[in-house]
């Protein structure tokens, strides 16, 4: 059993969920198969999983199931196995895709900077090492480098772009799992580069590329990338010099704007319970 006000967070939940659902998450769920109709239903699916991690913090999937059987067993009587429970769960990726960017764009503060913006990756390790090799989720995982750790690791990465607030953490307005080995520039330019209006967005030296930002996104989409200097190889070095102190101040900068993206990362390890490696 669970109390009255979380038995009234669950049901606005699972109608929110019905709703959404019938609107368009279904498109992202339908079934060529004869159980295109499963008696414990993806509505049923997609709402214990927020609740259980919103209300109770669990985001293990056995600690989910395990709590649904024990005290939410009366409102999901149809309650598949654990391991139905979590081959289900990992078929409505592109559902829950799909509830993510609602979620966003439902939510967003006022206080977000409509020109401003900040873009990084944070990783996630599940293996480190330069030689050694994951065995944990491996259709998502990849061997990468972590410059900020200098760190070889094997896991994947959580790309953000995030609006920025004054005083607080940015708010994500898109987040994207990939690989460890995916190039950060790259999976700017494949995911954000060509949805981009009138925005100054805040990066480290990875996403520095004058030719693609300077060239070609600020005049076609108005987009400016603003990124720490980066050296250039082979400059000399009378000229490195005289432009030392002006980088070294453009660089600080950039560097301080970011730096609550950091923070945000860390507020999100905190909230889906990683560990820092």
């Amino acid at each position: 059993m669970i109390s009255n006000e979380k038995e009234q967070k669950l049901i606005a939940i699972y109608f929110y969920i019905c709703d959404l659902y019938d609107e368009e998450l279904c498109f992202l769920c339908q079934r060529n198969s004869n159980n295109f109709r499963p008696e414990f239903t993806d509505q049923e699916l997609m709402t214990i999983y927020l609740f259980a991690g919103y209300e109770q913090r669990y985001f293990q999937i056995n600690e989910i199931h395990s709590f649904t059987k024990d005290y939410l067993l009366n409102w999901f009587p149809k309650l598949s196995s654990y391991q139905t429970f979590s081959y289900r769960l990992n078929l409505l990726v592109s559902a829950f895709q799909a509830l993510a960017n609602k979620l966003i764009g439902s939510f967003k503060p006022e206080n977000c900077s409509n020109l401003l913006a900040l873009v990084d990756s944070m990783p996630i390790i599940t293996c480190a090492g330069k030689d050694r090799t994951g065995k944990v989720a491996t259709e998502l995982t990849a061997k990468g480098f972590c410059s900020t750790k200098n760190l070889y690791y094997y896991g994947c990465k959580i790309h953000t772009l995030a609006s920025v607030r004054q005083g607080t953490i940015p708010f994500p307005e898109s987040i994207i799992i990939t690989p460890a080995e995916d190039n950060d520039l790259t999976v700017f330019k494949q995911a954000w580069g060509d949805n981009i209006l009138s925005k100054v967005i805040f990066g480290d030296k990875i996403y520095s590329d004058k030719e693609y930002f300077n060239d070609n996104k600020r005049k076609t989409q108005d987009i400016e990338m603003l990124t720490p200097v980066k050296g250039i190889k082979d400059q000399a070095d009378e000229i490195k010099q005289r432009n030392k102190v002006f980088n070294n101040l453009f660089s600080e900068a950039v560097s301080k704007v970011r730096q609550p993206i950091e923070a945000f990362f860390n507020w999100l390890m905190k909230k889906l319970k990683f560990k820092e490696r």
